[in-house]
């Protein structure tokens, strides 16, 4: 199969046929094999009436119901187990990406060998109280991350099939798919100025401002786990070690000034107590490090590496 096309949709049902009658005609005019993953992020609406109605006009279409709504994240890594287009993208419900980007997208991953290909809307047709907050959340990412992209945040995206069965996607982090492709190995990340087009019906559903809090938590999770997931002691150890130098050479210097003032205010200066504090801060952050250690070491997944290729393998 050429192309799998993941929806994640909530409350969409006035915008599925007329997503899948675009979808169909692109296919169909660039005969790509194709299918339509449609995840139904626990609807209250006729979403998935609507799903149930196409798939019988369409049998290129799968779709999966979550019992409540879960979040993008859930939906997309649903979505991404089932695909098995060479070519997985992923698009809003909402009318807002255009599949007349995909054959571009496709060829990107294809012919041009990128192993993520994100779009960016460049030109965008949202009020100013979303994009404004999303520059800034696009450029603090991309400072925390050093992924050169301009739009992270962006549904309409294009990845080699191994790129989705290699990964994670939960809470938030499907803002920073390609954060978590950089991790796993996959660097070869493109970018592509797409079309946006202005929302037909309702409202936005996934998002809210709460993402511009829980998406940088994640995105520092992300950048942790993806450094420090399988040595935790370098993170814990190097600090707990300097700090825990610190607080002794404070309390050695505060000995030594007892020594040769016969033990006259060492306790009742503030810097005894700063000592204290750094000596037993760096002792617990050095055990933290020690715990973390010994938990990695027993993960069933501590051996487990993505490997690219074998030579001469039996």
């Amino acid at each position: 199969m050429d192309i799998s096309i993941v929806v994640p949709l909530y409350n969409e049902d006035e915008s599925l046929r007329d997503l899948e009658k675009w979808i169909r005609k692109v296919m169909e005019t660039h005969d790509f094999s194709y299918e339509i993953v449609m995840v139904d992020d626990g609807s209250t609406d006729d979403s998935w009436k609507v799903v149930q109605e196409l798939s019988k006009i369409n049998p290129s279409i799968k779709g999966i119901k979550f019992r409540r709504n879960y979040g993008k994240s859930a939906a997309l890594h649903e979505g991404f187990a089932i695909a098995e287009g060479d070519v997985v993208v992923t698009m809003d419900a909402d009318l807002q990406d255009s599949p007349e980007e995909v054959p571009e997208l496709y060829r990107m991953i294809m012919e041009e060998g990128y192993d993520l290909v994100s779009g960016w809307k460049k030109k965008r047709f949202d009020p100013l109280s979303k994009t404004i907050p999303t520059k800034l959340y696009n450029a603090v990412t991309r400072m925390m991350s050093g992924i050169k992209l301009n739009d992270f945040n962006c549904g309409l995206k294009a990845y080699k099939n191994e790129v989705v069965k290699s990964i994670e996607v939960y809470g938030e982090m499907h803002r920073y798919i390609p954060v978590l492709a950089s991790h796993a190995g996959f660097k070869n990340i493109g970018e592509k100025v797409v079309q946006h087009q202005a929302r037909q019906f309702g409202v936005t559903k996934f998002g809210g401002m709460k993402r511009f809090i829980n998406g940088p938590l994640d995105l520092l999770s992300i950048i942790f786990v993806g450094k420090y997931g399988k040595k935790p002691m370098h993170f814990f150890g190097r600090i707990g070690l300097m700090v825990f130098l610190i607080g002794f050479a404070i309390l050695a210097y505060l000995a030594f000034q007892k020594l040769i003032n016969d033990g006259y205010g060492m306790t009742e200066r503030p810097l005894f107590f700063y000592g204290i504090v750094a000596f037993i801060a760096g002792i617990q952050l050095f055990l933290a490090g020690f715990l973390a250690e010994l938990i990695s070491r027993k993960a069933p997944d501590r051996n487990l590496y993505l490997i690219e290729t074998y030579l001469n393998k039996d």
